[in-house]
């Protein structure tokens, strides 16, 4: 069984913080691999300032290119919108029966989790992995035998900083992989 971690988001842009985060997970052993599922639409956002999910999943792949532990994934594009965590991860799990899906989720999304679609299945068929993220709130999850807290640095990166930096006309040269910031200046993206 191939151990793999699910690191969901609407990636918007994919930045290094993403990155260092998905290497913490790997090299802490608890998964083999990490896919990046590209979110055409989350629940909890709006959808307007999303760059197209098509245009965000080359990002994903221009970002992780050179790195094998890494895969991109853009699964949830043919599911029914809104996506679901839980939809997404039984239906990985029957197309991928030699994979051991694990979610990963930012501390701050702790707090909140039991509000998340059959929040119960997700913790006991598959597990949290959960990295430190600032300011975030008290949970009683973290005791909960399913939930793994990962050591990892505290990357307080924002993709919205990086999208106004952009309109700003600034340099995000370090926020991005290099392969990311050029498919970025030369499509254009988030300048308007």
């Amino acid at each position: 069984m191939r151990k793999t971690g699910l690191f969901f988001g609407s990636f918007n842009p994919i930045h290094v913080g993403h990155l260092i985060l998905a290497n913490a997970m790997v090299q802490s052993g608890e998964v083999d691999e990490v896919w990046f599922v590209v979110s055409p639409q989350n629940p909890f956002k709006k959808r307007s300032s999303l760059l197209h999910e098509f245009d965000r999943l080359d990002m994903v792949n221009a970002a992780i290119q050179n790195n094998f532990n890494f895969k991109a994934s853009d699964i949830e594009f043919r599911m029914p919108k809104p996506s679901y965590t839980v939809d997404t991860l039984v239906y990985l799990s029957e197309k991928n029966p030699m994979h051991n899906f694990k979610l990963i989720v930012g501390e701050d999304n702790l707090a909140g989790f039991k509000k998340w679609k059959n929040h119960e299945v997700i913790l006991n068929d598959y597990g949290l992995l959960v990295y430190p993220r600032p300011k975030s709130k008290p949970s009683d999850l973290k005791d909960h035998p399913h939930v793994k807290l990962i050591e990892a640095p505290m990357v307080d990166i924002s993709a919205t900083y990086i999208r106004n930096a952009i309109k700003e006309n600034k340099d995000i040269r370090y926020l991005v992989p290099e392969g990311v910031r050029e498919l970025i200046t030369s499509k254009h993206f988030y300048q308007d």
